[in-house]
């Protein structure tokens, strides 16, 4: 029942996976390619659970199992880097193009904010290197309120 995008076929992500399934001696498969397709068109940050729902829609011989493993494949193939926001939940976020961003959480409605700040990033650096520590990987996280809360709260 899988029908795979086969207008992505040539799409550097695409070419990404195959070449580390190759690498990983895995096949390549239409269920696979289906569910990349499904998570590169989704945006935000995605749990493994609403994945799955949108490569249900498509496809509803697909399982749960399937889907998680892919996810995983994808991690490890660089196409899909997961996030914690303290609740629990992984989700992840496109990875192939990542460029490294901070968030901030709002712990009333949940919202999600990406930011990037070269000057946070100097700081870490510095600190870094005054301590003479290699860093290998960061991320920083704020918790607070968003804006729309705060003036919920307010009234």
């Amino acid at each position: 029942m899988v029908t795979p995008n086969t207008s992505r076929d040539d799409s550097p992500e695409r070419r990404a996976f195959h070449e580390c399934l190759r690498k990983k001696k895995l096949k390549r498969t239409a269920q696979r390619d289906l569910i990349l397709d499904v998570f590169l068109r989704m945006k935000g940050h995605v749990s493994s659970e609403e994945l799955y729902r949108r490569v249900k829609e498509v496809d509803p011989s697909i399982g749960f199992t399937t889907v998680y493993r892919t996810l995983k494949l994808l991690v490890e193939c660089g196409l899909a880097h997961p996030v914690q926001f303290g609740d629990g939940y992984t989700r992840y976020e496109q990875g192939f193009h990542y460029s490294h961003h901070d968030h901030l959480i709002c712990i009333r409605c949940g919202k999600l904010t990406e930011f990037f700040s070269q000057q946070l990033e100097s700081l870490q650096e510095r600190i870094v290197k005054e301590h003479k520590f290699k860093m290998l990987d960061h991320s920083l996280r704020i918790w607070g309120l968003c804006h729309e809360c705060q003036l919920q709260e307010s009234r």
